[in-house]
């Protein structure tokens, strides 16, 4: 029984979706039911989605990562197959971060690796951090914690003043084509968009541009503030993995990140690739994980 009021989306959206063959998993938090993908055995990989996508983002990475290891690619709650409290105001980013940690105890994931971009990495690397003893490894690619000098980027301005204008209305699959290289076709545009059928169903994804901070009174800077004052002095090994065509997360973004991991060793630039690098790039970023990660992720 749920106790908000909440969207399921019907499972027939997600029949014969390309390149998403993955069998779904779910676990319940706060009332409602979330999903996960679970493929592969080892040493885990946490994926973490970002806006306005879900874990069809990662098919192209999945198949290479789970021959090596446990790869679990959650939906946050108003994505993909997890069901969609329909009130805006319900979305925080204290409630994203508690529903993936919650996932990770549900699973006793240990020496997790976690793989971030876009809003992944605000919510998947304060779970890390305040997670270090299930955490042994990042991942971090196109994302930020929104507490640079040069933010809020007009990149990212842009974009929120558009997410503000649709509303419920966001067109998804609009966004998406205009966050890759390389366009998008029409069956993979309908792929992303499956989730949300009906307007009601996008308060999670009208919510998240508003969770961004823009300035220093924003109620989420100070617990960003925080998640990056603890990276700063985590010895944790970090693989940073930046596209070169990203307006709203720069190259420039990109080397300030690896400057503020002290496990990181520079930036791997993703050569063709725009903010949905993982559309763009998938495979190459799988292998170049699989090759990064000790073997069997030991």
């Amino acid at each position: 029984m749920l106790l908000v009021d909440a969207y399921r989306t019907p499972e027939d959206q997600f029949r014969n979706l390309p390149g998403y063959p993955f069998a779904p998993h779910y676990f319940d938090w706060e009332g409602l039911r979330l999903h996960f993908l679970d493929e592969g055995s080892g040493a885990p990989v946490l994926l973490m989605h970002g806006e306005p996508d879900w874990s069809y983002l990662y098919r192209r990475m999945v198949p290479i990562l789970a021959r090596h290891h446990r790869v679990i690619a959650p939906d946050y709650a108003g994505f993909g197959r997890s069901d969609k409290p329909t009130d805006i105001g319900w979305y925080t980013y204290d409630r994203h971060v508690a529903s993936i940690e919650s996932l990770v105890e549900h699973l006793d994931l240990r020496e997790a690796t976690v793989v971030v971009q876009d809003w992944g990495g605000p919510i998947g690397l304060r779970a890390a951090v305040e997670m270090k003893d299930r955490f042994a490894r990042l991942v971090v690619m196109n994302t930020g914690l929104f507490n640079g000098g040069d933010w809020p980027t007009p990149g990212f301005l842009r974009w929120r003043g558009f997410a503000e204008r649709m509303g419920l209305d966001l067109p998804v699959g609009r966004v998406m084509q205009s966050s890759v290289v390389h366009p998008l076709e029409e069956e993979t545009l309908a792929a992303y968009e499956a989730p949300w059928p009906v307007r009601e169903s996008k308060a999670g994804v009208a919510a998240f541009p508003l969770l961004v901070p823009i300035s220093d009174g924003h109620p989420n800077a100070a617990a960003l503030r925080k998640v990056a004052d603890k990276l700063g002095s985590w010895q944790v090994p970090a693989l940073v993995a930046w596209s070169d065509q990203d307006p709203v997360f720069t190259p420039a973004h990109g080397e300030a990140m690896a400057r503020a991991l002290p496990g990181a060793d520079g930036v791997w630039v993703v050569e063709g690739a725009g903010h949905m690098l993982q559309e763009d790039r998938g495979e190459m970023i799988a292998e170049k994980v699989v090759e990064w990660l000790p073997p069997g992720g030991d």
